[in-house]
């Protein structure tokens, strides 16, 4: 595939804001197709990066909109996207983190996106995974996940905030009316969102899953987001114990967070275990090629307080050999759809 960015829109102070598929290729000189393959899954061979626009089949907004919006340059943005509809060219773009940027519909753009809410149907707007590192090959597991017994009970694991508090309930659903407040007023570019105590509502779920006997439920609950751990995130032993929890769990439940996405989705069909989804209007990837109820359990958020059945009801269906087949299948799924070159690969380039 034939990619085309304009360089003059790169700022190196804003790394974390670049477009994903273009992170393995701004590099320095002396950064090789075999580094790149290793550090990014990518290859120079799959994704070439032209210098003319005209040669393009895609040409790439290299920063993301929030860059544009925080830095005042959406005049920049939009010229650059005129001139490549004028070409007939395709474009890619994406809206990152947890409070994506308004934007208006824009004829050949697509916009990358893990937050955000599929009723507001937004033109040219699609889900795009949370992209991690693989932990299994990482640390030499990737041969032994499917060492899980089958159970009568469906295992369930869980690490990570949650926060049984209608005070601090109360708070977070006072901070989004605030940030609302201020989209409505054109004081900032974020897109309002639904007004929800997310900590509250993954407290509450977690507590209807441990009432019920008929569910081994393993859950680590956090007061903070990685029990306050900020330096040295991947070798501190909270590292250990999300990955592990989710290693010796069958379900692993997945749920919003401030944006309206889940990291831990992504990272459940990485570890080859099955997402217990709530699903709350939410993005997800490639669904026009994917039927996303064949990978996981399915929970639509107005049928919320009726998780626990919806679980045994989903494991009643399977025996071991089933279960260890979508453990299989999940894995396979994040490996060749849902890393960085698997995912660009599935897009199609319609000129």
């Amino acid at each position: 595939m034939k990619l085309y960015y304009p360089p003059e829109h790169y700022n190196a102070s804003y790394r974390r804001q670049v477009f994903p598929l273009l992170k393995p290729f701004i590099k320095d000189a002396n950064f090789t197709d075999v580094q790149r393959i290793k550090g990014y899954g990518v290859s120079a061979r799959n994704f070439i990066i032209v210098e003319a626009i005209g040669d393009a089949e895609v040409v790439i907004l290299p920063m993301s909109w929030n860059y544009y919006a925080n830095t005042k340059q959406l005049a920049l943005a939009y010229a650059f996207i005129e001139k490549a509809q004028g070409l007939g060219k395709p474009i890619w773009s994406i809206n990152n983190g947890d409070f994506g940027v308004k934007l208006p519909p824009i004829k050949n753009l697509k916009v990358f996106r893990q937050s955000g809410y599929i009723s507001n149907k937004q033109q040219g707007h699609v889900g795009f995974p949370s992209i991690i590192e693989d932990y299994l090959t990482k640390n030499k597991l990737n041969k032994t996940y499917l060492n899980i017994d089958y159970s009568a009970q469906p295992i369930v694991g869980f690490c990570g905030l949650a926060i049984d508090s209608k005070k601090n309930a109360i708070l977070e659903v006072a901070k989004q009316v605030y940030r609302n407040l201020r989209s409505y007023l054109r004081f900032n570019s974020h897109e309002p969102q639904e007004i929800l105590s997310t900590s509250y509502l993954r407290a509450s779920l977690l507590k209807r899953l441990e009432i019920n006997a008929a569910i081994d439920s393993r859950f680590i609950k956090r007061l903070k987001y990685r029990a306050g751990v900020t330096k040295n995130k991947e070798t501190d032993s909270t590292t250990a114990d999300f990955y592990n929890n989710i290693l010796d769990s069958q379900y692993v439940l997945c749920v919003r967070g401030a944006g309206n996405f889940s990291v831990r989705f992504y990272e459940t069909l990485m570890m080859g275990r099955i997402p217990l989804y709530v699903h709350t209007d939410g993005y997800l990837p490639l669904s026009d090629i994917i039927d996303w109820k064949d990978h996981v359990v399915w929970v639509d958020y107005k049928d919320r307080r009726n998780i626990s059945q919806i679980l045994l009801d989903f494991h009643q269906q399977l025996d071991p050999d089933a279960l260890s087949a979508l453990f299989k299948k999940n894995r396979k799924l994040w490996r060749e759809k849902l890393t960085l070159s698997g995912f660009f690969e599935a897009q199609e380039v319609n000129i």
